[in-house]
């Protein structure tokens, strides 16, 4: 059994980094030339090249489900033409004992796409921004900047509502263009800060530089009253990871990140649908792995007069397209139809592994 895991795991681990490592060089090329574009704007060729190369760990993530899938069946069709999978059968490698042989790298490959999705490809982001921030004038921006809400109770036990907005923030972690709107539990405005520079730390706490107070009154007699700037401290519930998290998009937060951010959002009764639809398929991505390698099991037991190594492949990568449109497909509808977010992530994997199941059940018992 030794060696025959030693021809099975030797064989897949080449085959599907060999797919792997030809995706990213197409993509590679593809992210360069796209900052080529950029070069008129002062950017010099090596950082070009640097910014193309920090996109791979998130594009690696995206597509080493399907090259898994390709890699996986390229191996294991060259086993089958070969008759070298036909001879592993007739020495005992029963249906149980190869999915429970294949499910071992299948397990290594998935760890692999979580470590880069989870670790890799968010420092990577964060490292690109940064980057492109100190060519730009060292501030990290969204478009829209983001919005955050929180709710606190004062002195006498009444809620207080805030709005607050922030531009930016810029390489040393200092906030950029922060504002700040307090409202009664009606909804009316009562007052404003507003500060070009501010910070906030884990606990909450925000430090604003030189703040813009703006009062409206509670009373039509009363005028509106603008106070001189000054140093303003502010303890919220917005600590500086559900900032961070706001800033950045919701396809490079991490699944910890994803997380904090939903609980956030559903404690401040605002919609959490996308953020965790986003925070459940990050989280059950990685197991795709396994319904790759399930998938292209049935594709040893076919015979050869069934098509060649390339007719496999090929129907392999429809069937990798298939299963990235079904998985992108699915997060927009569970989105519009406000579904169960579990269910929306785990749908596309789980009729994938339905499909390859009731495929491999087939062959064994008819072919």
């Amino acid at each position: 059994m030794k060696t025959v895991r030693r021809l099975l795991y030797r064989d897949m681990v080449l085959a599907v980094m060999f797919v792997a490592v030809g995706f990213l060089a197409l993509f590679y090329f593809n992210a360069f030339t796209e900052e080529m574009d950029r070069l008129r704007r002062g950017q010099s060729l090596a950082q070009g090249a640097l910014l193309a190369l920090l996109e791979m760990p998130a594009l690696f993530y995206e597509v080493f489900p399907i090259a898994v899938l390709i890699g996986t069946i390229f191996s294991l069709a060259r086993l089958a033409q070969s008759s070298e999978f036909t001879i592993l059968r007739t020495g005992g490698l029963g249906p149980g004992r190869a999915l429970g042989l294949l499910a071992i790298p299948a397990l290594g490959f998935a760890a692999l796409t979580f470590v880069m999705g989870d670790l890799v490809a968010p420092l990577a982001e964060r490292a690109s921004e940064s980057f492109r921030a100190e060519v730009s004038g060292g501030v990290l921006q969204r478009a829209g900047g983001a919005w955050l809400k929180d709710r606190l109770a004062d002195e006498e036990g009444q809620e207080r509502l805030y709005t607050v907005h922030v531009r930016g923030a810029a390489l040393d972690g200092r906030l950029q263009g922060v504002r700040i709107f307090r409202f009664d539990t009606e909804g009316r405005l009562l007052e404003r800060w507003e500060a070009d520079q501010g910070s906030v730390d884990s606990r909450g706490t925000w430090q604003l530089d030189q703040a813009r107070r703006t009062r409206w009154p509670t009373q039509e007699a009363q005028a509106i009253e603008t106070l001189a700037p000054a140093d303003l401290s502010w303890q919220s519930h917005l600590s500086l990871g559900v900032v961070s998290a706001a800033l950045l998009k919701a396809n490079t937060m991490s699944t910890s990140e994803l997380f904090l951010y939903t609980q956030h959002l559903s404690g401040q009764e605002q919609s959490a649908q996308r953020y965790a639809i986003q925070f459940w398929r990050k989280a059950l991505y990685p197991f795709a792995c396994l319904v790759m390698v399930a998938l292209a099991l049935p594709f040893a037991y076919l015979h050869a007069r069934a098509g060649g190594v390339s007719a496999k492949v090929f129907g392999g990568i429809m069937l990798g397209i298939s299963f990235v449109l079904l998985n992108n497909l699915s997060g927009h509808l569970g989105l519009l139809n406000n579904w169960t977010p579990w269910a929306v992530a785990a749908a596309p994997s789980l009729l994938y592994l339905g499909l390859s199941m009731a495929a491999f059940t087939w062959l064994v018992r008819y072919r």
